[in-house]
């Protein structure tokens, strides 16, 4: 089976969910017209990634300006319980692509948040969300923590999805579990830039004998809202120069990386590639080990078809 793959590189109406919203259906519109079949955004595509902010936190104290910004990143982002959820639902249905979008979520229930990789169904609308399971550094600030019933796959039309957002990707067993499902679509929204990424993500196809699509976002520090510009003051002008890349399972980069400006990078994969790829290496069968290793992850869903979903 072929299939055109679209990953967005773009920022967010920074912080202003209603019109992240709009800029999202309208680059699907754009794109899903170009017979793209699965389009994917960056993390925490919405309300956006906060690089630069501090929250006014510093190790035992937290200040009434920090917790002030907190709430306004909580109220931005997307609640699945109702209204964003059917909008997404909408989105993806009415242009006839698979969605997946890397978002900032308010927990059930809760006032915690989570860094959230959401797939969306053009029949079947959401399949579920992956949940990051170690925020990286001071984002533990912010995001809450998932388990292992986070490390969600779906069989889809296209192809199995899954995969694991931003440093999760540096886990080895998170890695594994994946792999684990058989995924042939390994999805890896980020916020890293560096040259040494595409390195992890060449590693991952060929290890997992996957296609592998790294979706960054592209921002600047004037993109922010001048109100959050005082605390921006030693970041550099262009914050994430993007680095989005479609890569093959043999390992080789197939489109991207794109650099310095906001954009698309797109491709046709064709899942007998995966087949091939495997005549000397399959991490699942003949070059396993299972007389020696075994993975067990606790509370991991089997892959879901698409008409078990939600």
């Amino acid at each position: 089976m072929i299939s055109q793959v679209c990953i967005i590189q773009d920022a967010p109406v920074f912080f202003d969910k209603e019109k992240s919203m709009v800029k999202l259906e309208a680059l699907v519109a754009q794109h899903a017209s170009s017979e793209c079949k699965l389009i994917v955004f960056p993390e925490s595509f919405i309300p956006g990634y906060p690089r630069g902010f501090s929250f006014g936190a510093t190790i035992g104290s937290r200040s009434s300006e920090g917790r002030d910004l907190y709430a306004t990143y909580y109220h931005s982002s997307l609640n699945l319980q109702g209204e964003d959820r059917q909008r997404l639902e909408r989105i993806s249905r009415e242009h006839q692509v698979y969605l997946i979008i890397g978002a900032t979520e308010q927990a059930p229930l809760t006032g915690s948040l989570y860094c959230s990789m959401i797939y969306i169904s053009p029949t079947h609308g959401l399949l579920g969300v992956h949940r990051k399971i170690k925020p990286t550094g001071t984002e533990r600030l912010i995001w809450a923590e998932a388990d292992g019933t986070s490390l969600v796959s779906y069989d889809t039309t296209i192809g199995r999805m899954g995969g694991l957002i931003c440093w999760e990707n540096y886990m080895p067993l998170a890695r594994m579990s994946m792999y684990q499902q058989g995924v042939e679509i390994y999805v890896a929204p980020t916020a890293d830039a560096r040259d040494e990424w595409i390195a992890t993500l060449q590693h991952i196809a060929l290890e997992g004998r996957c296609f592998v699509l790294g979706c960054n976002q592209y921002m600047t520090k004037s993109m922010y809202p001048k109100k959050y510009q005082p605390l921006l003051r030693e970041e550099p002008e262009e914050m994430c120069r993007g680095g989005s890349v479609i890569i093959s399972p043999l390992g080789q980069i197939m489109a991207g990386p794109l650099y310095h400006q906001a954009g698309v990078v797109r491709a046709h994969i064709d899942l007998d590639d995966i087949i091939k790829s495997k005549l000397d290496f399959d991490v699942n069968g003949h070059y396993g080990r299972p007389d020696i290793f075994q993975l067990e992850v606790k509370g991991q869903p089997a892959i879901s078809k698409e008409d078990e979903s939600d």
